[in-house]
């Protein structure tokens, strides 16, 4: 999805995505408050981790919460929500995540902040977040809803199943938490 190599290797294509990063325990960080266009960083992740007592362990699902989803009926759904920066990308990577999602309509910034960084010439602005991927392996997922349902930030299970599409570079996922109790 991000490139035809990832890690100077062939990327792997969604049906080569082993099952074992399609399950594991998940982590809610709440960014809520950022706005449209503003950038995640490594700070805000560790702040967000900080403010739940949290430790990232490899293979963790971590999932961005924005509440932009409860938007999607909106025409200007699509350019409302705020993204993942390259570095907080890379800063999960780095931390043992294979898998992320996040319940705004993409990772990045929205399409016309992205747009408008390309026009002034910022062109390494745009999808940063998506292209990490050619330097680093990882899955994110878009478009996830719900996450303010989770009664806790942590302390479940998350199963985000693809589509087994043969030589595809993404595929739409049945995204399920298991919750004890």
């Amino acid at each position: 999805h991000y490139a035809p190599t990832s890690e100077g290797k062939p990327a792997k294509t969604i049906d080569q995505i082993p099952l074992d990063w399609c399950c594991g325990a998940g982590v809610v960080l709440d960014f809520t408050h950022k706005k449209k266009g503003e950038l995640i960083s490594p700070d805000d992740l560790v702040k967000a981790l900080k403010k739940i007592n949290y430790t990232l362990t490899p293979r963790n699902i971590v999932l961005i919460r924005t509440d932009l989803c409860k938007q999607y009926e909106k025409l200007e759904y699509q350019y409302m929500h705020p993204g993942m920066s390259r570095e907080g990308t890379l800063w999960l990577i780095e931390h043992g995540i294979k898998v992320m999602g996040t319940d705004a309509w993409g990772w990045d910034a929205s399409m016309d902040v992205l747009a408008d960084e390309y026009r002034k010439g910022h062109r390494e602005k745009f999808w940063a977040s998506h292209y990490a991927g050619k330097e680093r392996e990882y899955c994110h997922i878009e478009k996830m809803c719900n996450l303010d349902k989770l009664p806790q930030p942590y302390g479940f299970l998350v199963f985000v199943f693809p589509l087994k599409i043969e030589g595809g570079s993404g595929s739409p996922v049945r995204a399920v938490a298991m919750v004890e109790g």
